[in-house]
């Protein structure tokens, strides 16, 4: 099995694709720390009102855990695609067959892939998360607002970043196996990510205007991009509901998308 893994992310290494999505994620990294800087400080200085931040949404803690976990958002989309490729790669360049061939045993295959796709969330996280320590906690000195890496509001976000990157890539495999066409699966996909994820907040939002009930919008957290930003997000507000909801239906998405996967795999036709 450990050479089955190897064989997968030195395929994924050797790949083009893969270089450009990791480039594309510190670029939004870049993007998203800058504005979360820009927030955290008109928040500090007494101006976060403006822009409909709470008293608690203003703590130094939790703009600290915003600023380390910048990045997230486009972040997950591209460690997705990068665990799509590791299955549609294999039908896109015809080396499926060979594959099952070298290891009869496609459930090990799978599994391979699905260790492979963590390790690689794990990889994400970590550089993404060392980067936005390093240029948050400068910020946060200077601003003299400490680093606050020892509250429990920023050392939950960070784990949960973790669980975050390493389910989506999981659920990239997953999609991988769904839709083995390379171009379907990744159009699919980032639309479903970016524009799903508006869509579903609006439709909830029409709901809980016609149905005269906030609390329905929490329900979008059944939406695997909202429920990332739940996640690490805190504190449950008139909005969302408890950071918990929100891990719970990722990781439900990974173990039905892994499994499914699995099954799919075993018992598809390879030519």
């Amino acid at each position: 099995m450990s050479n089955l893994v190897r064989a997968e992310l030195l395929k994924i290494r050797t790949t083009s694709a893969g270089w450009w999505l990791a480039l594309g994620a510190f670029l939004s990294l870049a993007v998203a720390f800058a504005f979360n800087v820009w927030m955290a400080t008109l928040v500090f200085d007494g101006r976060g009102e403006m822009f409909g931040s709470t008293d608690e949404q203003g703590s130094a803690a939790v703009q600290a855990a915003n600023i380390y976990t910048s990045g997230q958002y486009f972040g997950l989309m591209f460690v997705m695609l990068i665990g799509i490729l590791m299955v549609t790669n294999e039908f896109f360049h015809q080396t499926a067959s060979t594959t099952f061939l070298a290891t009869p045993q496609r459930t090990k295959v799978i599994g391979s892939k699905l260790v492979a796709a963590s390790i690689l969330g794990l990889l994400f996280w970590l550089v993404t998360t060392v980067i936005d320590l390093v240029g948050g906690s400068i910020f946060l000195a200077v601003a003299d607002q400490g680093s606050q890496l020892g509250t429990w509001t920023v050392q939950r976000a960070l784990l949960l970043n973790l669980l975050a990157y390493a389910t989506w890539t999981v659920l990239g495999v997953g999609i991988g196996t769904l839709i083995t066409n390379q171009l379907g699966a990744v159009i699919t996909a980032t639309a479903l990510y970016l524009v799903g994820t508006q869509v579903v907040g609006l439709l909830f939002l029409l709901l809980a205007n016609l149905l005269d009930s906030q609390a329905i919008i929490k329900w979008q957290v059944l939406w695997p991009a909202v429920a990332s930003q739940v996640m690490v997000a805190g504190e449950a507000t008139e909005f969302t509901p408890d950071w918990w909801a929100g891990a719970l239906v990722l990781v439900g998405y990974a173990i039905v998308t892994g499994t499914v996967g699995v099954m799919l795999t075993r018992k598809r036709d390879i030519s």
